[in-house]
């Protein structure tokens, strides 16, 4: 009976520490130009715009633009909008104009900050296309979005990925 309780701790030692090493991989995103910070989970997301003082957004690739792009906007919103009428505004605005846009579905989401998740589908140069949007809300007035968008495969293989980033995101 010790030998398999050995085996159980040892195996559940091993689990433990890989997870810890995964883990401790992430690095983390934080400039002194933004309120903001999150976990890059894994090398392949490499910076391709930094904020500055005439532009607030960050963009990151996942190793080449056309594999993964994520965009981080911060939004003003009225104070009490709901999440759902911020997403159809930004839906209305700027997604319905993709070539074969389709509309997917909003679900809660919740990470240091809450809010909702919505996902989208298009077409870009005759290939399938996805979109993940994070819209967290960080205060009445304060909506941050988190727009993922690329091959509609490979968002989907990348979706740990993430949401990670999204439940990382947290306000300085």
């Amino acid at each position: 009976m010790d030998f398999k309780r050995y085996r159980l701790f040892t195996a559940f030692a091993i689990v433990v520490l890989s997870c810890i090493s995964a883990f401790a991989q992430d690095q983390v995103f934080s400039d002194p130009a933004v309120e903001y910070s999150f976990h890059i989970p894994d090398p392949a997301w490499k910076a391709s715009v930094r904020p500055s003082s005439t532009n607030p957004n960050v963009e990151y690739v996942y190793g080449d633009r056309r594999d993964g792009h994520l965009i981080v906007r911060k939004l003003t919103v009225a104070p009490g909008a709901m999440i759902t009428d911020v997403i159809q505004s930004e839906a209305q605005e700027k997604l319905q104009f993709l070539p074969g846009y389709v509309a997917g579905k909003e679900e809660n989401f919740a990470g240091i900050l809450k809010g909702s998740a919505f996902n989208y589908e298009y077409v870009q140069t005759g290939r399938p296309m996805a979109g993940r949007m994070y819209f967290l809300r960080a205060n009445p007035t304060t909506v941050y979005v988190l727009r993922f968008s690329g091959p509609r495969d490979g968002l989907r293989i990348l979706r740990n990925q993430t949401d990670l980033i999204a439940r990382t995101f947290s306000v300085k």
